[in-house]
């Protein structure tokens, strides 16, 4: 059972016998077919692979559809398409649902068997292969939580090598059994690092925790740190993964499931909840880092092909289990290699920055997605359903380390539309890379450019990843996000932008005279790819709902010729709707309705005291609505900022004008 809400997804039925004829050859495809047959309707195959090789077949001579029957597609490997796999002279194919089916393409294992292992908990234990890890399971459709303790940051103490707790209450941690299975993760007020423990020991101070390396480095400097959080009173942080946590004081909710996986044993301990019964539970485990790589090369992309009805589902990225840990930085972009400058008290003088991790800024990497997508053009999503995967649901023109092909970037006229993206451990999208090939290309073909994301639900996502926006593009030219409806969500609901004005023609005075950023990099003297982004006709609530920082619609950088238009944004709580973060500039934002009468409606980051030294400038907000008297930053008209023209409306008593924009936001019919 893949979960009764996914599988009772109506939205998209209409659009499938509507959105393009049959093509002249259709390949048929069942799990009850068989590999030796043809591919017809009588006689359809069973593989995705196999499929593959029809499509080459036949996709030079005419269009050609790959229809799915109703039912489970399990890989055991990831399924790449090459520049053979999609459209060949002008041609089109489409991986299509059959009429009536929801076809699911996953990597998961149902397991059962499970016996009793602790009574009293709740705790039982069934076998699964031998060597198989994973950073997620799920349980009914739903992701069942990795136990935890929460450690308080005043019982903590940092060091280069890991940190000790003194509070005598927590002494019982040194007899973890397995601390080389634990982790910590360090939430910030942006940030949400993962690091791997490697040793814990009692000693004169307490218990102390050796880290595995370079994760913890990685992970104790730069912006927000694990041992210097920007604000502590808005961090948190906690242990993970210890079977001894499973049932602490604090986490006995009735329907909490909780779980551990010993890889060497070939065992998953699951805890259910208190009156159910185990064998009502459907325990699905992923057995694949990503499903899908679509990916040519830069001059030779993968073109016209296509996704209609599908379900991806059932991956787990293990990045973060490594001795690299999840060194996070933003919204899905980490670091991951040693640096030869990092200093040994970095830890503690390299809590805000410091001219070693500078060095270190154009190396960061992207969190790889279950469904890849670069070096292609002319592809369209459409109607699918992207749930239940342990990382970022759809990767778009990412880094080449965030792809299975090696090949990232490249990117032209991608269609992402109707789809539903929901129970998720990271974005529903990320579109565009933050290296240097991504704003400022070798080659013109890298350049990403022409993506439409329109009319798509995004619910549930950012789970385990916290820091991840719902929907992120960093350095596209013509972006246009437009009428989706997204909700439960940590952090942004829709980011655009990247590099703070780093990247930007002339740099960032702030980062050239505070943090030495140019001493190891270059001031670049040309603009970056990033323009031409609509947001627009969005419905954006439920959001925010764990950091302070960032907005319900955030940029960041130089972004020209771009609007904020005519969104629905609430219950956000008291957190931005919409802010214009470092090196904002050439933005438009108008007509939207903000409801968040204790929030910010409106913030721009003019970087403090050189406010007057046009970082973001070239801003007018004009014509929104919103109910809240707080705006952020310096919104002075006199260094490029205007404010003026916008509506304060009491309470919720919107005008004609504004509830037209309410009612026509979020997902068109």
């Amino acid at each position: 059972m893949i979960g009764k809400a996914v599988r009772t997804a109506t939205f998209a039925a209409g659009l499938l016998c509507a959105t393009s004829a049959f093509a002249q050859v259709t390949v048929h495809v069942s799990p009850s077919g068989s590999d030796r047959n043809a591919g017809t309707s009588a006689k359809p195959v069973r593989t995705l692979e196999k499929a593959q090789e029809l499509v080459r077949a036949s996709n030079k001579k005419g269009d050609v559809t790959v229809l799915l029957a109703d039912g489970t597609y399990r890989l055991t490997k990831p399924l790449v398409f090459r520049q053979a796999d999609g459209g060949q002279n002008g041609h089109t194919v489409e991986w299509r649902a059959a009429p009536d089916a929801r076809p699911v393409i996953t990597s998961g294992i149902h397991i059962t068997g499970f016996k009793s292992y602790d009574e009293e908990r709740h705790l039982y234990v069934a076998d699964t292969p031998k060597g198989l890890d994973t950073r997620q399971i799920w349980v009914n459709g739903t992701v069942a939580e990795s136990p935890f303790v929460e450690i308080a940051l005043h019982d903590l103490k940092f060091s280069g090598t890991g940190f000790t707790i003194a509070n005598p209450d927590y002494a019982w941690l040194a007899d973890i059994a397995r601390p080389d299975r634990m982790e910590i993760e360090a939430t910030g007020i942006f940030t949400d690092r993962y690091s791997p423990v490697e040793t814990i020991a009692k000693s004169d101070g307490g218990v102390e925790f050796t880290m595995s390396q370079p994760a913890w480095d990685n992970n104790t400097w730069g912006y927000d740190t694990a041992s210097k959080p920007l604000f502590p009173e808005e961090s948190r942080f906690f242990l993970r993964g210890a079977p001894e946590f499973i049932g602490k004081v604090g986490q006995w909710h009735s329907n909490w499931h909780q779980w551990v996986i010993d890889p060497e044993a070939g065992k998953l301990y699951l805890r259910t909840g208190l009156d159910e019964d185990i064998a009502d539970l459907d325990v699905v485990v992923p057995t694949l880092e990503a499903l899908v790589s679509i990916s040519g090369t830069p001059d030779k992309p993968v073109e016209k092909l296509n996704f209609r009805g599908l379900q991806f589902s059932h991956t787990s990225w293990l990045g973060p289990s490594r001795n690299t840990g999840y060194a996070n930085q933003q919204s899905g972009a980490y670091l991951s290699d040693e640096s030869p400058l990092h200093p040994e008290d970095a830890w503690e003088k390299c809590g805000w920055g410091c001219v070693e991790f500078e060095s270190m800024r154009l190396k960061w990497h992207q969190i790889p997605a279950a469904v890849q997508v670069s070096a292609a053009r002319d592809i369209t999503f459409e109607g699918n359903v992207f749930s239940q995967l342990g990382q970022v649901a759809l990767g778009i023109g990412n880094e080449p380390q965030a792809h299975l092909t090696g090949v990232g970037l490249a990117t032209g006229n991608i269609t992402v539309s109707r789809n539903r993206f929901t129970v998720l451990s990271g974005s529903a999208i990320m579109a565009g890379g933050v290296r240097t090939d991504a704003h400022h290309p070798s080659d013109p073909n890298l350049v990403n450019r022409d993506l439409t994301i329109a009319d798509n639900v995004v619910v549930t996502v950012s789970q385990d990843y916290k820091d991840n926006a719902a929907i992120l593009t960093t350095y596209i030219d013509g972006a246009s996000i437009v009428h989706n409806d997204i909700s439960d969500a940590p952090y942004d609901g829709i980011a655009t932008g990247w590099g703070w004005g780093y990247n930007d023609e002339g740099g960032n005075p702030n980062y050239d005279q505070n943090q030495q950023g140019y001493v190891h990099n270059p001031k670049f003297t040309t603009p970056t790819t990033l323009r031409n982004t609509l947001v627009e006709g969005n419905r954006i609530h439920g959001v925010k709902q764990w950091y302070m920082d960032g907005g319900a619609i955030y940029n960041l950088s130089a972004n020209p010729n771009s609007v904020i238009r005519n969104n629905h944004i609430f219950d956000i709580d008291h957190k931005i709707a919409i802010y214009l973060d470092e090196g904002s500039k050439h933005f438009t934002v108008t007509g939207n309705v903000v409801e968040t009468s204790s929030g910010t409606w409106l913030n721009i980051n003019t970087a403090g005291k050189m406010y007057d030294q046009g970082i973001s400038t070239d801003n007018r907000a004009v014509g929104n609505w919103h109910n809240s008297m707080k705006t952020g930053g310096r919104w002075l008209p006199q260094y490029g900022n205007d404010p003026r023209g916008n509506f304060l409306v009491p309470g919720s008593d919107w005008p004609e004008e504004a509830r037209k924009v309410i009612e026509a936001a979020g997902v068109r019919p």
